[in-house]
């Protein structure tokens, strides 16, 4: 009896094991694994062109690395061995490049005025700070709190930003000071030319003004101030004009239909008396409005070779880059079509612009370069790669880069100055049982939403599949980002590539939606009508992305899930609320549950009864007497960007409503996760709630 009652479970063993082949066949790497390749970013050259340097994150051990002329053989710098989260950020080089200095810390006073985060709830608390490290021997000086370090003209002094101000001190460490004192808040400092002045934004609140400060006089002067808002101060080679933005205060309420309109111009100022002469102003249609990209106008935004001006516009419906002259005129269009341009960089002579974009390649990212003053752009890069954050340097005959593929994790790259020659900087530091061979490459997928709008998607599909497969549809954050096929750029989603190739190995099939709101395929739709608060327009994306699913032989229509972060985490519990006859289980990530909440805090021109109405609708909340599936939530407490209260409050309406939910709650941690084992705990409480739920 007792032989037939092992045989018995023996078979049921049998025969669960073979129901489940995908699971079992399928992992063949950790999630450990996957996500172990250092992330680069803050990629810099030196002023002579002869050294490179970036940040590595490694496992949450950052740590700044080098490579110098003539070798450029990459060497790690630093030697900070802790996974606590304290960020390398702001590096910049001294003029003879004899030394690096950057911020280590987080950010602050957004929940508490002058508070750092302090993920790993250390008793004595955290602080950002400025440093210092000899390129030689790696020696890292201390040189006070703050951030966005500037070396002088001789390199013997450093000034920097704390609470607002400008402070300066040795650069070999020392006594500190204010640099002057001013009202408002100090920021986007630079020296002249020659090094004996500093140009500078004062944020006043309403308006901001341009100053120049000259220590040898200790005096400051404006550039024609005036009721608007100045920034982004830029000199000419010469040192006798500043070139600045000039953005108008109006009183365009944020509506329904409709992003605020930013009108704004180009001024150049005479830097000795301060008169400027308007020399461009935008249009008054939407698409003249400042642009409004994730990263700023500011990267774009220079004076370069041929007295010309350099910045970015999406008057035609896309990013792209113009040059004017410095004197006024035509403008020169220097990247037309559809396509966006995303990051650039000069040589010495400013006489080209190297530019990353998605250009005849919608989903990937390479580099391009072209005249400043126009002519036809010449193709850098192409493949299977993403190339991004280009750096020119050895005197512009070379281009170093950021790059990954479907398979290998972003890395950093060099090539000739004309694309040729391209070699990996650091690839020793990529671990040894990295995953890359065993990953799948994400395949372009094409669908249109209910309203006709064409949606681009990346599909993970589980190697050696088989059968009727669980399925996950993934929704970014931002919502200005776009997911690519390959590693992302940014570190966040290059934590959620790591996450999607992982959940293919165990047996899911998992589609990346692009949906609308997100960059990459021109401003109309990303400022697509009704998104968000306005109406929620995108969620017919994530839809329209479940029935393609749904149609497919080999997904089983019961078991199909969605997951993200931020925005994405919104788009999560939407799913969730609206329609949990689709969706059978969701992580979310740090989303906003309660668009009426953020709606009411913006000021009263900002804000009305029937936007407060829409906003609510478009909520999570409104629909939660209809959420049946089970959800993973997941929030740290000191979160900056979605408050904390938009799962504390979502909670209390799933436990009165009587909804399955787990919660995973990390004390002190912010949105964007600072410790890389809280990454790692995060997706493996991920997984196992889909196994649970879904397996």
């Amino acid at each position: 009896m007792q032989i037939r009652r092992c045989l018995l479970c023996l078979s049921i063993a049998l025969i669960l094991f073979g129901a489940l082949p995908l699971v079992v066949a399928a992992q063949n790497f950790s999630l450990e694994q996957v996500m172990s390749s250092p992330f680069p970013s803050d990629l810099v050259t030196s002023k002579r062109g002869d050294k490179l340097a970036w940040a590595f994150d490694a496992q949450g051990k950052r740590n700044i690395w080098l490579a110098e002329a003539p070798t450029f053989a990459a060497r790690q710098l630093t030697h900070y061995d802790k996974d606590d989260g304290a960020e390398l950020t702001d590096l910049v080089f001294a003029p003879n490049g004899s030394m690096i200095a950057f911020a280590r810390g987080n950010e602050q006073g957004k929940n508490a005025a002058g508070e750092y985060a302090n993920p790993t709830t250390d008793p004595a608390g955290t602080r950002k700070e400025v440093m210092v490290a000899d390129t030689r021997t790696g020696r890292v000086t201390l040189i006070g709190e703050g951030e966005a370090p500037l070396f002088n003209s001789t390199g013997d002094q450093i000034i920097y930003s704390r609470e607002g101000k400008l402070w300066i001190a040795p650069s070999i460490g020392g006594k500190e000071r204010k640099l002057f004192e001013i009202r408002g808040n100090i920021g986007a400092h630079e020296w002249s030319p020659d090094g004996s002045q500093l140009a500078f934004v004062a944020n006043r609140g309403d308006h901001s003004f341009i100053g120049v400060y000259d220590p040898r006089a200790g005096s400051i002067r404006f550039m024609s101030p005036s009721v608007d808002r100045d920034q982004l101060p830029r000199w000419s080679a010469d040192g006798t004009r500043i070139a600045f933005i000039r953005l108008f205060n109006i009183s365009d309420a944020f509506s329904l239909d409709r992003e605020r309109l930013q009108p704004w111009a180009i001024f150049v100022a005479d830097a000795r008396t301060g008169d400027a002469k308007q020399i461009w102003r935008a249009g008054d249609q939407d698409n003249d409005s400042y642009p409004s990209y994730p990263q700023g106008v500011g990267e774009y935004w220079q004076w370069v070779a041929g007295n010309r001006l350099l910045f970015p516009s999406e008057k035609d419906g896309w990013m792209h880059l113009y040059s004017i002259s410095a004197d006024g005129g035509a403008l020169t269009t220097l990247t037309p079509g559809d396509f966006e341009v995303e990051n650039i960089a000069l040589p010495p002579d400013k006489s080209t612009v190297v530019f990353s974009t998605n250009k005849s390649d919608i989903d990937r990212r390479h580099l391009w370069s072209i005249s400043v003053a126009g002519g036809s752009p010449k193709q850098l890069t192409s493949g299977e790669g993403i190339e991004m954050y280009p750096v020119v340097f050895d005197n512009g005959r070379r281009v170093a880069f950021l790059r990954s593929t479907a398979h290998d994790p972003f890395m950093p790259f060099t090539a000739n100055a004309d694309g040729s020659n391209m070699k990996p900087l650091a690839p020793q530091t990529l671990p040894a049982d990295f995953p890359a061979a065993q990953l799948v490459v994400p395949e372009q997928i094409i669908f249109k939403a209910a309203d006709g709008v064409e949606i681009h998607g990346q599909l993970f599909k589980p190697k050696n599949a088989s059968g009727k497969m669980p399925a996950l549809i993934f929704t970014h954050g931002g919502p200005p980002r776009q997911m690519l096929l390959g590693w992302h750029y940014m570190y966040y989603y290059h934590n959620s590539y790591a996450m999607n190739q992982y959940l293919a190995s165990r047996g899911y099939l998992v589609l990346s939606v692009n949906y609308r709101s997100g960059i990459g395929y021109g401003r109309g739709f990303r400022l697509a009508q009704h998104r968000g608060a306005r109406g929620a327009s995108e969620y017919q994306d994530v839809v329209a992305g479940a029935k393609y699913l749904r149609s497919r032989d080999d997904v089983d229509s019961k078991r199909i899930g969605l997951w993200g972060g931020s925005y994405g985490g919104y788009l999560t519990a939407l799913g969730l609320a609206r329609n949990s006859d689709i969706f059978s289980a969701g992580v979310d990530f740090h989303g906003v549950h309660d668009w009426s909440q953020r709606v009411a805090g913006l000021p009263l021109q900002f804000n009305n009864q029937e936007q407060n109405r829409v906003a609510r609708e478009s909520s999570p909340i409104a629909s939660v007497d209809k959420w049946k599936s089970p959800v993973l939530l997941i929030h740290g407490d000191d979160d900056r960007n979605v408050e904390f209260s938009q799962t504390v409050n979502l909670v209390r309406l799933l436990r009165k409503n009587g909804v399955y939910f787990e919660e995973l709650i990390f004390p002190d941690e912010i949105h964007d996760l600072l410790l890389h084992k809280d990454w790692v705990r995060s997706y493996h409480a991920g997984v196992d709630f889909f196994d649970k739920h879904l397996k």
